[in-house]
């Protein structure tokens, strides 16, 4: 039987994968919090419990008419963005999969009538930076999968497909973390105004006070382990745009027991602005 033995939500962003003094100079000469912060969770977290697999909920990779699982054996590659190419480029990635949990978590699904999962092994299925850039911070020995964010489904649709994860990782052998790689509030700045803003300061650089404060809201629900909270609060929470309708996170919870669950955040970084956006970075144990 296996189980889930960790989660967090964390930050993908750009600037993660920069060269300190680019970061430094983005920033007022302060680098990012996100950038030791994803370091420390996986010391004082994700390496210790030495988990078999990691899955990732990838916010940008979008399906349309089904939940898809990579269920590759492994992914290896040079990875340049098509958003960012500037400055993620040729970026090499290795990846050993987890075929199995993949395919297993695809046949939970099978001869079911309100959701669908596909495992999907194509070579030439891409790969997005929400999985890449996590991997020079977080990849150890373990076996890595990501799932894609499917852009028709509701907070019922997200929390069933995490759901249906927990349900496949208690059918074998593994112990499994989940990752919901995405951020918080998502709007952008204009292209006109965006210099001014890519400092951290969230006061300053979220694209809205109000955003700045739903997402504080968020984390300090999320701290306290209150997720029942958080759930309530999506319809409010949509209005400011969150990173994949939210669904990295509310897959994240299903797997977790959804409303039911209780379990306490721990912040690693500060909550920083990215070019109008709010991120952090929260591991639940």
């Amino acid at each position: 039987m296996g189980e889930i033995v960790g989660a967090a939500l964390v930050s993908h962003v750009p600037p993660l994968v920069l060269p300190e003094e680019i970061r430094r100079e983005l920033n007022n000469g302060d680098d990012t919090t996100l950038f030791a912060g994803l370091h420390q969770l996986r010391a004082e977290k994700l390496a210790p419990l030495k988990a078999d697999t990691v899955v990732v909920i990838d916010t940008h990779w979008f399906t349309t008419i089904e939940h898809i699982v990579a269920s590759h054996p492994q992914r290896k590659g040079l990875y340049t963005s098509e958003e960012l190419p500037r400055g993620m480029s040729q970026m090499p990635y290795d990846i050993t999969g987890d075929p199995e949990l993949a395919h297993a978590w695809a046949a939970t699904a099978d001869g079911r009538d309100d959701t669908w999962i596909t495992a999907i092994d194509d070579p030439h299925l891409p790969i997005h930076y929400p999985t890449v850039n996590l991997l020079p911070f977080l990849q150890g020995d373990e076996k890595w999968i990501s799932a894609g964010v499917c852009q028709t489904g509701s907070p019922e649709d997200f929390l069933l497909f995490g759901q249906l994860l927990a349900e496949a990782i208690a059918t074998i052998d593994r112990r499994v973390v989940v990752l919901a790689s995405g951020g918080l509030s998502h709007r952008f700045w204009p292209l006109s105004q965006m210099r001014e803003h890519e400092a951290a300061d969230p006061d300053l650089h979220i694209r809205t006070p109000e955003a700045c404060a739903a997402d504080r809201k968020v984390i300090d629900l999320l701290k306290a382990g209150d997720h029942a909270a958080v759930l309530d609060f999506v319809p409010e929470f949509a209005q400011h745009a969150p990173e994949g309708y939210f669904g990295h996170y509310l897959t994240m919870l299903g797997a977790l027991g959804g409303r039911a669950c209780t379990a306490k955040g721990t912040q690693f970084g500060q909550y920083e602005a990215v070019a109008g956006t709010g991120q952090t970075h929260i591991w639940f144990d």
